[in-house]
């Protein structure tokens, strides 16, 4: 849903119900968006470092998920769209519902390996949750999903491509084309997990 600082995505997971996305984070913005939203496992992601972030988060709201990065890319994504096929002991599965593509990854006996979605947006794409199990890392999944993704993206008609990633997330995308453009920090609303 979008607003004029930003967009909320019901996210729908356990630990993390909303997420706040704001395009341009300041602290006005920000205490009102954390001082009216008191519910547990809502989130809220800025492109500031997190030392601008942390001092106008209200009471109840924590800095989050370490350090981040906005990442982009033109689409497709040439060195991602030329790996080969699945690899063996794996299968791949996508579909698209609401507007939303997401890419699975399981063993041939069924088990979780790697995951991915993405949305398109007019003429741009996002990319998120993508992860692969600790099990089943180092053998191109990760590649393999967002493969999968950009080619769905572009087949809509996106030529650009946006994503959050982690520090180790940002080594897989930066293989693959994509380029660090902000910082990107998140907060989370419930109990300190420290």
């Amino acid at each position: 849903m979008p607003s004029a600082w930003g967009f909320t995505v019901d996210v729908g997971l356990h630990g993390h119900v909303m997420r706040h996305v704001l395009h341009s984070a300041d602290e006005a913005t920000v205490r009102k968006i954390t001082e009216h939203t008191t519910a547990p496992g809502v989130w809220l992601k800025a492109f500031v470092p997190p030392e601008a972030l942390e001092p106008w988060l209200a009471p109840g709201w924590y800095l989050a998920g370490g350090s981040g990065y906005l990442m982009s890319a033109s689409l497709p994504v040439a060195s991602t769209l030329a790996l080969g096929p699945v690899p063996d002991g794996y299968q791949l599965d996508t579909w698209t519902r609401d507007g939303v593509t997401r890419a699975l990854v399981r063993t041939t006996d069924g088990a979780f390996a790697a995951r991915g979605q993405i949305a398109v947006t007019g003429h741009t794409a996002v990319v998120d949750q993508v992860e692969t199990d600790p099990a089943h890392q180092r053998r191109g999944l990760g590649r393999l999903v967002m493969r999968r993704l950009t080619e769905a993206a572009t087949e809509r008609g996106a030529t650009a491509g946006v994503l959050g990633a982690t520090p180790e997330g940002r080594a897989l995308y930066e293989t693959t084309g994509w380029r660090v453009v902000a910082p990107l920090t998140s907060a989370l609303r419930g109990p300190d997990p420290h």
